[in-house]
């Protein structure tokens, strides 16, 4: 008796001298790398998140639910009656969670589950009537830091990169079901995925007033639409507020949706291997970061940020599918193809002709020229090189995914957008014309839009030039050879008058040693100051296939550089003349009449790397040492000064290390094969790259002279470029540029090849493997007699068969030999 008068009388005093206290209970959920405070009592929610050792979330209102109705906030944190709860095995059930109103009663069951190292939370609401819900939580976390993590890639590929949320509410709201946050500092990484079946889920991101982190999560029933701006709703970063979203309807009833918790290692997840040489921490980073940010969300892949005012998305831009090389994340592979299938159903007209531009806004766009999904074209001109740029992206995505049955929905779009610009060739000469016949009319016509390039444009024909041979080749493999003839006639002809001299007609100007930039209709040349884009092009894309004229192109740019100490090719290097362009850009260097846009890197990367590697690779250090400094985060940079300029960062800014990857490491992955093209220098021997390709990680081994690409049972080594696939039990070595299978080597063991010879007469190459080998060796003489011997054995004669091929069955005797095959 006494005890229990005594704990009435202590509980009374309690209340007496802390009236508002709060009794509840802490319930802690443990995986392997991962731990959840979950509280209950007069409100719900989870107070403690631990992830591989580090507390991300410590607060009473760290994850919660709520439904915001009528400008009214409702949330588990406030509970009409205290819920229930259960545990069986490791399934923790939190039952009977009831928060709201005569306005809204919402009821709630919490499921967590723990499995495989996961949790999975599934929210099940019922609410008792429909309503106009001005935002919905399911739920919200509210990470201890806006430095917690560093970023977060979507499901699609994008990032959401907190370095740019550099005020209080900051909020970037997108369209996707998972995010990968991370944290490269300490290697934390924390997958959340939602399974809602049937229903849109979309997630926002906020740097709160008190500077956390607060990650919103809405399921809804239909796809959750922009409030911002009245008119246009497309704005997907805002500044100064959280309601990124305009409200919508939410039905009454059950709806039910699961959360899952995954903790990673990001050096593990998201490394790339050993870097000689270079800084690979600082490659890893721009292409984990400046590299995503032109994708704004799921249907809208670009170079210009979400975090630019107006957001825009440049389709005249060929690089954007390149990104996804650098990048190396299937998910962004995934998320381009879906992009450019909305682009190929809302920014292209009927008659072909694509939109160049996207953006939040109308305001860059001609007076009534622009449509109802956001695509516009620009009030500078009509920018001609989103033709030819549309069909390279999904040319080059092609090649990275190996998708035939994804790019054979594209071919008729294709077909209709090559035709378009083709029949811009009024003259018969091979090259097409833009819409404004003289620079006269002040109108753009590429993605340099204040410089008034008309007429015949070397920038837009040497961007066709790359899509129609890029496309002539797809058309083959979809069996239209009329298709791939004319495409590729068109292209030799292209090519042809481009590379003739200015007074015979083409772009070749032996007194400048450039290729100028366009002619006017009455025949006058314009761009004669070595505008680096169209040369970097038709060095790049083999329009200029003179050795003389290469040398002379960048051996020019190289000198004017180091004279200026220049860390970046500038747009131009010289000047253009009066009247070239817009009158603000001028005096030069001023913007696009000078200035360092690094979004022309990974084509200056190629020109250079198989003329002087090392030249090559001096910039791509430059770009590096500049991201240290500050994180790439502006548009360009001032020639005088070298300083970042402009608002509007651009993804373009990270193609220098793209180019690396492409041009000097020669990562390559085409539509059939993995092709290895390195142009190496001597302090970059050594490096080991990871690679994702189709579904599995290839390992990149390059030395000198010596490159090898392995998976986790085959490997190939050669001394010259060369491609590889693989399947479970089958090998194939493609010589070269070969897009044809040269070697096909069958076994149910592991297999490594040392190619130390090919070519047709003369094959040669070293294996180590322990079990019976079936080579079928491919582009043979049909019905000839060649000589097979095994570490100079005696030759024995065998047949090719009438295809060119010729098998051999094949049992090892040792563990390794040399097996060659002459003629």
């Amino acid at each position: 008796m006494f005890f229990k008068r005594t704990y009435v009388a202590v509980f009374c005093t309690l209340l007496i001298f802390f009236p508002g206290i709060v009794f509840s209970k802490d319930i802690v959920i443990n995986s392997s790398k991962m731990s959840l405070t979950l509280n209950y009592g007069e409100g719900a929610g989870i107070t403690s998140l631990v992830v591989n050792g580090q507390k991300v979330v410590s607060s009473a209102g760290g994850i919660f639910t709520s439904v915001t109705v009528g400008g009214i906030t409702y949330s588990s944190l406030h509970l009409t009656k205290k819920p229930a709860f259960s545990k069986i095995g490791n399934v923790y059930r939190l039952s009977n969670i009831s928060y709201g109103d005569k306005s809204l009663i919402v009821k709630e069951n919490w499921i967590f589950k723990i499995a495989n190292g996961a949790i999975k939370w599934t929210i099940e609401r019922i609410t008792d009537k429909p309503v106009i819900a001005a935002g919905e939580a399911t739920p919200v976390f509210n990470f201890d830091s806006i430095n917690t993590w560093e970023g977060a890639y979507q499901g699609y590929g994008g990032l959401a990169w907190f370095y740019l949320f550099n005020e209080k509410l900051c909020t970037y709201g997108v369209h996707t079901r998972s995010s990968d946050f991370w944290n490269s500092k300490n290697d934390n990484g924390l997958n959340i995925t939602v399974d809602a079946p049937g229903k849109n889920v979309a997630m926002k991101y906020t740097r709160t007033n008190d500077d956390k982190l607060a990650y919103t999560i809405s399921v809804s029933d239909k796809e959750l639409l922009l409030k911002y701006e009245a008119g246009t709703n497309r704005r997907r970063f805002i500044r100064g507020k959280t309601d990124v979203w305009a409200a919508f309807n939410m039905r009454a009833g059950l709806s039910k949706q699961s959360i899952t918790f995954t903790p990673f290692d990001f050096s593990k997840k998201y490394g790339r291997g050993i870097f000689k040489g270079i800084d690979g921490d600082k490659v890893g980073a721009v292409l984990n970061t400046i590299a995503r940010i032109g994708v704004i969300d799921s249907l809208h892949f670009g170079g210009n940020s979400w975090h630019t005012p107006y957001g825009p998305i440049c389709l005249h831009e060929q690089y954007i599918a390149q990104l996804g090389l650098g990048i190396n994340d299937p998910k962004f592979l995934m998320g381009d193809q879906s992009s450019l299938d909305y682009y190929r159903d809302h920014a292209v007209k009927p008659d072909g002709r694509v939109y160049s531009r996207w953006a939040y806004t109308n305001e860059d766009a001609g007076p009534g020229q622009f449509n109802s999904d956001g695509f516009y074209e620009a009030q500078w001109g009509t920018l001609m090189d989103s033709n030819p740029d549309f069909v390279t992206n999904i040319a080059e995505l092609y090649d990275l995914t190996g998708d035939k049955a994804w790019v054979k929905t594209h071919q008729l779009s294709c077909e209709k957008v090559l035709q378009w610009i083709l029949n811009r060739d009024s003259n018969n000469n091979g090259l097409v014309e833009m819409m404004n016949d003289n620079s006269s009319q002040k109108k753009s016509s590429d993605w340099i839009d204040i410089v008034w390039a008309s007429y015949e444009n070397a920038f837009v024909n040497a961007n066709l030039y790359h899509a129609l041979v890029k496309w002539a080749d797809i058309e083959r493999q979809l069996n239209n050879q009329s298709k791939a003839k004319y495409y590729a006639d068109f292209a030799e002809k292209l090519k042809a008058s481009f590379n003739r001299p200015t007074n015979e007609g083409g772009f070749w100007d032996e007194e400048k040693g450039c290729y100028d930039y366009w002619r006017d209709k009455d025949g006058s040349m314009h761009g004669r100051n070595m505008v680096t884009p169209v040369n970097f092009m038709a060095i790049a894309y083999r329009i200029c296939d003179n050795d003389t004229r290469r040398k002379t192109i960048l051996d020019n740019i190289e000198a004017q550089m180091v004279k200026e100490n220049l860390f970046f090719w500038p747009l131009a290097m010289s000047t253009y003349a009066p009247g070239e362009a817009s009158r603000q850009q001028y005096p030069f260097p001023a913007y696009e009449n000078g200035d360092l846009f690094l979004s022309w890197g990974s084509v200056a990367v190629k020109a250079y790397a198989e003329y002087d590697p090392a030249l090559a690779l001096k910039y791509v250090r430059n770009v590096l040492n500049q991201y240290s400094k500050d994180g790439l985060a502006f548009q360009r940079y001032g020639r005088l000064k070298q300083d970042g300029l402009g608002d509007d960062i651009l993804s373009g800014n990270s193609l220098a290390i793209v180019g690396l990857y492409q041009a000097v490491y020669g990562i390559n992955p085409l539509y059939n094969r993995f092709y290895l093209d390195p142009h190496i220098t001597p302090e970059l021997a050594g490096t080991v790259l990871t690679y994702n390709f189709r579904n599995e990680k290839l390992t990149i081994s390059l030395d000198n002279n010596s490159y090898s690409v392995a998976n986790k049972i085959f490997k190939v080594t050669a001394n010259k470029s060369f491609g590889f696939n693989a399947s479970k039990t089958e090998l194939s070595y493609f010589n070269g540029k070969s897009a044809d299978v040269s070697l096909r080597a069958r076994t149910v063991s592991s297999l490594a090849i040392d190619v130390q010879n090919w070519d047709t007469d003369h094959m040669e190459w070293r294996q180590h493997v322990t079990k019976p080998v079936i080579y079928t060796v491919c582009q043979l003489e049909p019905n000839a007699t060649y000589r097979l011997s095994v570490n100079g054995s005696k030759a024995q004669d065998v047949k090719s068969n009438f295809k060119g091929e010729l098998i051999i069955n094949y049992t090892p005797k040792s563990t390794d030999e040399t097996i060659l095959i002459i003629k």
